[in-house]
C-alpha cells in the first residue's frame, strides 16, 4: 500500500507539471524513474512512450498507465494514471470557474507566453535525449530522416508511422542477425 501511494504522489507530481503535453513530460520521466529511482530503463520508458504514443488517448497518461502497470500490476496502472490526472483535473475546475475573467488579463497572457518557450525546449531537450539513445547507425538515421519527413512534411499518422517503423526494424534486425 505504501509503494502504491508513493505512485500515486510521484505522478501526481508529474502531472502538475507537465504542461505541454506528453513530449514535455519524457524528460521529467527520464529523471524521475530512470536517474532518480530506477524503476526502469531508459530504453524501457522509451518503449512505453513509443506504446503510449499508438494507442488511443493522451500520451502522458497512456504512458504513466503502462508505467504504473509496469511497477505495481493493474492496481499501479490505476494508481499511476489517477495520480497523472488528479492535477490537472483540480487546475482544470478551479481555472473553468474564473476562465474569463483571466483570459482578459495581459499578465496570463504574458505567462502563458513564457510557458510556450519553456515546452519548446522540453521538447527539444526530449528529442536530444531520444537522438543518444535510440538512433544508432545508418539504418537509425535512415528510420529516422523517414519518420522526420512522414511526419512533419506529408502529416502522415503517427500510428502508420510507428507501426511501419516497427516493422521496418524487425525485418532489418531479423536479416542483419542471419
Amino acid at each position: 500500500m505504501k509503494e502504491l501511494l508513493e505512485l500515486y504522489i510521484l505522478f501526481a507530481k508529474m502531472g502538475s507539471v507537465c504542461f505541454g503535453g506528453g513530449y514535455a513530460m519524457l524528460p521529467i520521466l527520464e529523471r524521475e524513474l530512470v536517474e532518480n529511482r530506477g524503476w526502469c530503463t531508459k530504453e524501457e520508458l522509451i518503449d512505453y512512450y513509443a506504446i503510449g504514443q499508438c494507442t488511443p488517448g493522451v500520451i502522458a497518461v497512456n504512458t504513466s498507465t503502462f508505467i504504473g502497470h509496469k511497477l505495481k500490476g493493474i492496481p499501479g496502472g490505476i494508481i499511476a494514471t489517477l495520480g497523472f490526472v488528479t492535477p490537472s483535473i483540480v487546475i482544470i475546475s478551479v481555472l473553468a470557474t474564473i476562465l474569463q475573467q483571466l483570459t482578459k488579463m495581459p499578465i496570463v497572457e504574458y505567462a502563458f507566453s513564457g510557458i510556450r518557450i519553456c515546452v519548446c525546449i522540453l521538447i527539444l531537450s526530449a528529442t536530444v535525449n531520444l537522438w543518444k539513445s535510440a538512433v544508432k547507425g545508418k539504418f537509425g538515421l535512415a528510420i529516422f530522416a523517414t519518420v522526420f519527413l512522414l511526419s512533419s512534411i506529408w502529416g502522415i499518422s503517427p500510428i502508420i508511422i510507428v507501426i511501419s517503423a516497427g516493422l521496418f526494424g524487425f525485418v532489418y534486425n531479423t536479416i542483419s542477425k542471419n
